[in-house]
């Protein structure tokens, strides 16, 4: 089938809940994707931020093969499987923290994250929430709820309670909010969706100690900017002090659906049996891709560290090139945007037709998440591609 048999076919049977361009993408190799029609794209969207090993990594392959050669898939959480246990190993010692609940996405895992925050508040009379405007934390009702940005609340009233949102950036709002009924406190230390801002450190220093303060529990959502997107294996790691509980997923799972709450010191003993589950989580395939991540996160932070900043310098000097559409390029590692004067739909659309496929933040940002392998090369080259784009609309 061809792209437009794809797309037709797509439009008769999904729900419109998505607005997709229209290429079908049949296969990959390194940082690039062909489509159904054989065209190739340098990919710079990486599933948004999940394919950090890129396309067809040998020891991917190897590992679902001997996951298939097993002839297990899946166990259920009433056993336990050697490659869950293993990547909860794993991740525990990357992270410093104590404690792993797995589950398969980063809405589930925030979702355990509130339910552990509500519990660890509920027999101190602290139900209250604080979460921040122009955050994301994913679409299901918890998650949705502490996502500050009303496009994604429209339609589904009510929200839940006891959920307020500070402004980002902004400590003294937070001061403004917090008191003897707050349980936790929700933050991106890396604002993905919002626009790709990063968090001050003294923001996120002041957070910690208030929530210490407080005695409120400090959740890290790092489902975009965690594993190594960064430059250091997890986005905390930039400002020197932990979080109570980090939620991940995206590139945890190597590309397959998995998401993690990840518990430091009190929070490790929250939950007990009967508490939370989730029938898929720490699938057996997942947790063996999971392994594989794990095993290079050094090496995938050390290069999107360099690789990053790389990167970071040619957008600024686009955004030099061409003041009458860019406000500015922003992030961190190999999580970037240029802020546009306009929706970035147009530039996308020409991107894509000249390969190179890059995805929005937000209202007026233009993202850049490639695969964690990428080179100075295929930065160049994508850098050329936006350049022609921006030129045009110009």
């Amino acid at each position: 089938m061809m792209n437009d048999d794809i797309v037709k076919l797509g439009k008769a049977n999904y729900m419109n809940n998505y607005a997709q361009f229209p290429i079908a993408i049949k296969s990959g190799k390194g940082v690039v994707v062909t489509d159904e029609d054989g065209k190739g794209y340098l990919d710079f969207v990486a599933g948004i931020a999940v394919n950090a090993l890129g396309y067809g990594d040998e020891d991917e392959k190897k590992a679902i093969l001997d996951v298939l050669s097993s002839g297990i898939l899946h166990t259920s959480n009433l056993y336990y499987n050697a490659h869950a246990v293993h990547a909860a190993e794993m991740l525990n010692k990357a992270a410093g923290s104590d404690a792993v609940f797995f589950c398969n996405s980063g809405a589930e895992a925030n979702e355990a994250a509130l339910k552990m925050a509500r519990k660890y508040g509920s027999q101190k009379g602290k139900t209250e929430i604080i979460s921040f405007l122009h955050s994301f934390h994913g679409r299901t009702y918890g998650a949705v709820t502490v996502t500050g940005q009303e496009k994604y609340h429209k339609g589904f009233a009510p929200m839940l309670p006891d959920v307020v949102y500070g402004d980002y950036n902004n400590l003294e709002s937070v001061k403004a909010l917090i008191s003897d009924r707050t349980a936790a406190i929700i933050v991106e230390p890396l604002q993905g969706e919002g626009g790709i801002i990063p968090a001050d450190e003294d923001f996120i220093v002041g957070l910690r100690a208030l929530c210490d303060e407080y005695d409120a529990l400090l959740i890290f959502d790092e489902v975009q900017c965690g594993m190594g997107r960064t430059g250091k294996p997890f986005c905390f790691m930039h400002y020197g002090i932990k979080p109570d509980i980090m939620t991940l997923a995206k590139a945890l799972g190597g590309g397959l659906p998995m998401g993690a709450a990840v518990a430091f010191g009190k929070a490790k003993d929250i939950f007990s049996p009967g508490d939370h589950a989730a029938t898929f989580g720490g699938n057996v395939a997942s947790a063996a891709l999971a392994e594989v991540v794990l095993s290079k996160l050094d090496k995938l932070s050390e290069n999107a560290d360099k690789k990053g900043k790389y990167l970071g310098k040619k957008l600024d000097e686009l955004v030099k090139k061409y003041p009458e559409l860019c406000v500015e390029a922003r992030g961190m590692g190999l999580m970037r945007g240029i802020e546009l004067k306009t929706a970035p739909r147009d530039v996308i659309a020409k991107c894509m037709e000249k390969g190179l496929l890059v995805c929005s933040a937000g209202y007026t940002v233009l993202r850049f998440v490639p695969p964690l392998v990428v080179t100075e090369d295929d930065i160049d080259k994508a850098v050329s591609i936006i350049d022609e784009a921006l030129s045009e609309l110009c």
